[in-house]
């Protein structure tokens, strides 16, 4: 049987061409996969080029503009030296502690030492606002009290400012704290210490070396420990200053990158400059310890220069972890790190290995507590930020390291505040009628003559900030007003002087409302007439409020604006007896006036303000503005040294030398709430409040309380006795009290007292006199 045979198919007309083969089809595949690779590739090399220009100006920008916001460091006054200075070898001994110089030897900067009132000092360089103080050895004799003998580098010297003590700062938002140092200022061994252990190719690599990464992992095996980094200073550069703290590939790669634009664009100088202000070497509270230059002051308590060589080890040793090698907390870890770099400076020449053993021995030498950190002053540092903010903007006090030279007195300043606390433990539980820790204080410290501010006291603990009762604790203020009342009457010579007669008289006063106001005596006795400058002395509240509303309130209020009082007073009969709130630096500032002979002087906490570079920015210039008349001005004064002779300020004479000129006032409130007391000498007006925050009663009178504290202080410093200058228009007077205004003549009993001349008593006269009154102490004035 025949097969059959399936018919041939049609072909088409395209369909004679060949198939290409799959390799062909694979070859196109590839093309078009290498054309989007390298279309791709050359995306990301121009993104990659992209983003290493906007990194590189990056860099550039923060590396060559401010790289490092700088926080104000705020100074005391400085200490000024010379022949005839009232200084002792304690107060000396304290001054120079409080600025930083160590006891022991003189032989290196920053050192001191001392024995029977002969002090040897090796004085640092110091940049004032006017002038550098040179690096020298001092010699300084004290004796009685005073400086004997001042010899610089064997020479007589006239004058010598020490280096004031650094008293706070105001930090960045983020906490930082550095010392900037330039490359020429940091030990050579400390550099060399530092680059032995951390990058010793640093001067040959090019910001990344993969050969310091084997030899880091090698040394490390061998030690058993972490004994070197991979990283080259210049990458840990680049992590510190420019990135975050995480651990990332990207992280990693921008640091290489970074650290190759750093090293393509700087020299190796500026890199390792840069660093050794930077690198992280210690934490206290939110305050962060950058660069070596602080870290010296903050372990050692000297400057970078000042280092020994087994101290410059400890610190290249915290560089890898500060915390983990803490001196202070992990002593023994700190000093088994520091004996390995010191083998590492001597494995790299930077040493000798005799050296390494003898700094092997030493201790540690790190300071107990750290300085610089928290201030010991907050009290004064919150009146000058306030007097600064007047000037500066915030982010100018906490970026640009500006340098401010204060008026504080770190002597009187720590005098104020063992007044303030001894006296407030003794007065808080006083007959058991507080419990202790609630009965508060306040002192404000001036210069008579300059208005500057030598100490400020917040409150019972004066290290702790908080509320600073010294600016901002309101109250009234008692008899303390009372000089303004007398002023007023004073200033018209034509009417009073000190002799007028006032009538201490029942008074009985009605308002609008139909409320009688009828104030009484602090003792509830009526004394009938008094001289004027007795109802002041004795503060006599019925004298003062006749005397006042013949003054008129309009006159007082006046008085009082003229001596610096700036808030607004009500004008009430009340007033004339302290209704007026008041803080102690707002009393303080009026005081201020009359212990200035009637010249308005601002009170003012800042002498100066420089740059980082210490270029001065601006001057805190002494301005004075005579508001109150010579002449009534100084019988108001004399007035007030009676108040310290026979009246209620007479008790300080139980601190005080009788022959110690004073002059001040007591000031109690109502129900015994507050005690206050203001009062100077030739050189110092000190104003103290105390009181409770609470505003209950205390138990205390201005003269049972706040002059206790004031003698205290007063008795404590050096000080000198008050000698006003007289005016060409003042006159001295020798008259019988009790004919005066009588009609009658003689001297049966003489008293001497100033009068505006021309304007003397007309009856009652003994003649002019040739000599001041000594007073003497009158047993019937009561205590207010």
């Amino acid at each position: 049987m025949a097969s059959r045979r399936s018919p041939p198919r049609k072909r088409s007309r395209t369909s004679g061409a060949r198939k290409p083969p799959r390799s062909a089809k694979r070859t196109r595949r590839h093309r078009n996969l290498s054309f989007f690779l390298l279309l791709t590739l050359a995306a990301a090399m121009l993104a990659l080029a992209g983003y290493v220009l906007w990194l590189d100006r990056d860099v550039r920008n923060q590396f060559e503009g401010k790289r490092w916001q700088l926080p104000a460091r705020i100074f005391a006054r400085p200490l000024e030296l010379y022949p005839g200075a009232v200084l002792d070898s304690a107060a000396l001994e304290r001054e120079l502690r409080i600025a930083g110089y160590q006891p022991g030897s003189d032989r290196r900067p920053g050192g001191f030492s001392h024995a029977r009132g002969s002090f040897r000092v090796n004085v640092r360089k110091f940049r004032f606002w006017d002038a550098e103080e040179p690096a020298r050895r001092l010699e300084i004799l004290v004796g009685d009290g005073r400086v004997t003998r001042l010899r610089g580098d064997g020479r007589p010297l006239p004058l010598v400012r020490l280096e004031p003590a650094l008293i706070g700062r105001i930090y960045p938002a983020h906490g930082e704290d550095r010392i900037l140092v330039r490359l020429e200022e940091v030990p050579p061994t400390l550099v060399k210490a530092l680059l032995a252990t951390e990058d010793r190719g640093f001067y040959r690599h090019v910001g990344v070396s993969f050969r310091a990464v084997l030899r880091a992992l090698w040394a490390n095996i061998r030690a058993r420990q972490t004994v070197q980094g991979g990283s080259t200073v210049t990458q840990q550069l680049a992590k510190n200053f420019y990135l975050t703290p995480e651990r990332t590939l990207t992280r990693k790669l921008n640091e290489a990158l970074i650290a190759l634009l750093l090293e393509f664009h700087y020299q190796k100088s500026e890199i390792l400059e840069a660093y050794l202000n930077e690198v992280y070497l210690g934490q206290e509270g939110r305050r962060a310890i950058h660069g070596f230059g602080l870290a010296a002051r903050h372990y050692f308590g000297r400057r970078l220069n000042e280092l020994e060589t087994h101290e410059m080890a400890l610190m290249v040793a915290l560089v890898r972890g500060p915390s983990y090698y803490s001196p202070r907390l992990h002593r023994d870890r700190a000093r088994r790190r520091r004996n390995l770099i010191l083998d590492t400076m001597v494995e790299q020449g930077a040493i000798g290995g005799a050296e390494a053993e003898a700094a092997k021995r030493r201790p540690l030498g790190v300071l107990a507590v750290a300085p610089l950190g928290r201030s010991l002053f907050p009290g004064f540092l919150d009146l000058v930020r306030r007097q600064l903010r007047r000037g500066y903007r915030d982010a100018d006090l906490r970026g640009e390291g500006l340098r401010i030279f204060t008026t504080l007195n770190p002597l009187i300043q720590r005098r104020a505040e063992a007044a303030l606390s001894t006296r407030l433990r003794q007065l808080g539980t006083r007959d058991g009628g507080l419990k202790q820790g609630v009965l508060q204080g306040a002192v404000v410290v001036t210069g008579t003559s300059s208005a500057e501010v030598l100490a400020v006291v917040g409150g019972r603990e004066p290290r702790e900030a908080g509320f600073n009762r010294a600016l901002d604790a309101v109250r009234p203020v008692g008899s303390l007003i009372k000089p303004a009342v007398y002023l007023a009457a004073l200033e018209q010579p034509g009417r009073y002087h000190l002799a007028t007669p006032l009538n201490d008289a029942t008074v009985k006063l009605k308002d609008r409302r139909g409320n009688v106001w009828s104030p009484k005596n602090y003792d509830g006795k009526l004394h009938g007439r008094v001289l004027l400058y007795e109802g002041l002395a004795k503060s006599y509240n019925l004298a003062t409020v006749n005397l006042g509303m013949e003054v008129g309130l309009s006159r007082v209020a006046d008085a009082l604006r003229r001596l610096g009082v700036e808030r607004k007073v009500a004008l009430y009969p009340s007033m004339l007896l302290g209704a007026v709130e008041l803080s102690p630096l707002n009393v303080t500032q009026m005081y201020q006036t009359i212990a200035g002979g009637g010249f308005r002087m601002p009170l003012r906490a800042i002498r100066e303000v420089t740059d980082a570079r210490g270029r001065p920015l601006s001057r805190y210039p002494l301005r004075v503005t005579q508001s109150v008349a010579a002449g009534p001005a100084y019988l108001l004064a004399h007035a007030m040294q009676a108040v310290m002779r026979v009246g209620t300020g007479r008790f300080a004479y139980e601190k005080l030398p009788a022959s110690m000129a004073t002059a001040g006032k007591t000031g109690t409130t109502d129900d015994l709430r507050d005690s206050w007391f203001a009062g100077f000498t030739g050189d110092h007006l000190a104003v103290v409040w105390l009181g409770r925050d609470d505003n209950g009663p205390t138990n205390l009178s201005g003269a049972t309380g706040a002059l206790k504290v004031w003698s205290e202080l007063i008795s404590a410093i050096p000080t000198s006795s008050l000698s006003p200058p007289q005016p060409d228009n003042v006159m001295w007077v020798t008259f019988d009290p009790d004919k005066i205004d009588s009609g009658r003549s003689g001297c049966d009993r003489g008293l001497d007292l100033p009068f505006i001349r021309g304007f003397e008593p007309s009856t009652g006269g003994c003649g002019e006199a040739d000599v001041q009154e000594v007073w003497e102490p009158d047993a019937d004035a009561d205590r207010h």
